[in-house]
């Protein structure tokens, strides 16, 4: 247990990244307990913590899988455009983006320009990885999700390419979050491979849901924990009722 915690801000969706959204998580976070070593709040030698303030390191990254051909441009899609700069929720519909739509040919170009931006994913290859708590995980590229999108027509990455970045750049050896991101992984994984960057391990938790099994969410201000603790709740009460 001597591994160092770093707390990074994904605030590229601005319409859901509020400023006090940001305030809260952080009051949340040290009310709960947990200590990190590097973060938006402490400095470290891999910041910045923002994902707002890393754009010229995402260009960078952008500029590495164009020379490589790995990605093409593509103006198809508002609905998968207006899903990219956010992880991928439970519920949300993988849409296959059709195969004919690809270009067989384009011009090498040295910024994105204001059209999307995909990356080909290898037709009928199946791509696993073991998820420390899931178990083997198996998804095929082409028939479980197809061309997804890593830079947006309004010059920021998505979600996939922003955190494949900075997992890497921050040194992140192990990534823990919800289950609903495990399709997701096989996607990063691609772009892992891509870059000839060590892949890390992965750890997805169950997600918390209500007694009626759905996931609970931001909009669900009533079982926050600011609204938890104000009602006289500790961090020891909430765990307790998470493990039954």
């Amino acid at each position: 247990m001597n591994g160092q915690l770093v707390l990074r801000i994904e605030d590229l969706d601005r319409a859901r990244c509020k400023p006090q959204y940001q305030i809260d998580m952080l009051e949340d976070l040290q009310w709960f307990g947990f200590c990190w070593q590097e973060g938006p709040d402490k400095g470290g030698d891999c910041g910045p913590y923002r994902q707002s303030e890393r754009l010229p390191h995402y260009l960078e990254i952008w500029k590495r899988l164009s020379q490589a051909k790995v990605i093409y441009p593509s103006p198809h899609s508002r609905r998968d455009v207006a899903l990219a700069l956010s992880a991928p929720h439970e519920g949300d519909h993988e849409v296959i983006f059709p195969t004919h739509l690809r270009p067989t040919q384009w011009e090498l170009a040295d910024k994105p320009g204001k059209t999307n931006w995909r990356f080909r994913v290898p037709d009928g290859e199946t791509i696993s990885f073991i998820d420390q708590r899931a178990g083997k995980q198996s998804f095929i590229a082409g028939e479980d999700f197809g061309d997804f999108i890593v830079w947006r027509r309004d010059g920021f990455p998505s979600y996939e390419l922003a955190v494949v970045a900075d997992d890497h750049g921050m040194a992140i050896s192990e990534v823990v979050r919800g289950e609903d991101l495990l399709m997701s992984t096989a996607k990063q994984i691609l772009l892992y491979r891509s870059l000839n960057w060590t892949i890390p391990a992965f750890y997805h938790c169950p997600l918390i849901r209500d007694a009626q099994g759905q996931r609970l969410a931001k909009r669900d201000s009533a079982r926050s924990l600011k609204y938890l603790q104000e009602q006289g709740k500790s961090p020891q009460d909430i765990l307790a009722q998470l493990h039954r």
